[in-house]
């Protein structure tokens, strides 16, 4: 155990000096996910659909107390036909799995959801192994994802073998849908990227923001405008509650007393 742990928080020095934990609310390793998945019997597994400076998705598999990572830009498929670019990222805490929020500013700024999670279970003897070979065949138990799946990388073992392709096997869980618009949403909050916005502070980009223009850049705006009317919305609401529970003051509670005593009399 002591090995392993010492192997994790190697394979964790990337995603630490990529962040300063000052300024972000992402996770740093080592909580209370962390000593769980110690002890749990299966294997975890998320997806996070990330808007920064280009909308992806976040493909993540827990293995030897880390989070192994690929960067899905178009998302998973669920028809076998395609076959989805996965760029391998450096590897998260096991405490990611569970995050969701808004990234200020920095490395990966933007808005995360957690889009789906569940348990996977490896389809092949030796998970390092199928690794290095660069074909890992796992099957995913998941709210959205199910079934077989298999990433299979495109490069060697030097400079490209970051770039791999995320494939669903043909099975009861594959067909032509668009799993991305038709579950759209987080399977921690149930809502979409406004809402997890309103949350925080929607004009947080509005001075600097990662996606200024293109698809990315439009859909951050309407999202923005969207976060800052739930948020309204809900100030509002919380003004007109209490209004309504507003005590009332010592000169409206004496007219009531006065009131009572004629009627009494």
């Amino acid at each position: 155990m002591p090995a392993k742990k010492s192997s994790a928080a190697k394979r964790l020095a990337a995603y630490r000096a990529k962040r300063d934990f000052k300024s972000t609310p992402e996770p740093t390793g080592g909580g209370r996910a962390t000593r769980a998945a110690q002890k749990a019997s299966k294997l975890r597994f998320c997806v996070q659909k990330h808007l920064a400076s280009h909308l992806h998705y976040d493909f993540r598999l827990e293995f030897e107390g880390t989070l192994l990572s690929w960067a899905v830009p178009k998302g998973p498929s669920l028809n076998p036909a395609d076959k989805r670019l996965a760029m391998r990222v450096e590897d998260h805490p096991i405490d990611y799995g569970d995050f969701e929020g808004v990234i200020p500013e920095g490395y990966g700024a933007g808005v995360v959801m957690l889009w789906d999670r569940g348990t996977w279970t490896p389809e092949v003897p030796d998970v390092g192994e199928a690794l290095r070979r660069g074909d890992l065949k796992f099957s995913l138990e998941g709210v959205k994802l199910k079934g077989s799946w298999v990433l299979v990388r495109t490069g060697g073992r030097g400079r490209d073998d970051r770039s791999w392709l995320l494939i669903k096997h043909r099975d009861r869980w594959a067909g032509p849908v668009d799993v991305t618009k038709v579950g759209p949403l987080s399977v921690k909050s149930f809502g979409d990227f406004a809402d997890i916005l309103a949350k925080d502070v929607p004009d947080v980009w509005e001075s600097h923001r990662p996606a200024e223009g293109g698809a990315a850049g439009k859909m951050l705006q309407e999202i923005i405008e969207q976060a800052a009317q739930i948020k309204a919305k809900k100030i509002a609401g919380r003004s007109a509650r209490k209004g309504k529970s507003k005590p009332r003051t010592t000169a409206a509670r004496g007219r009531g007393r006065t009131k009572r005593s004629k009627a009494a009399k």
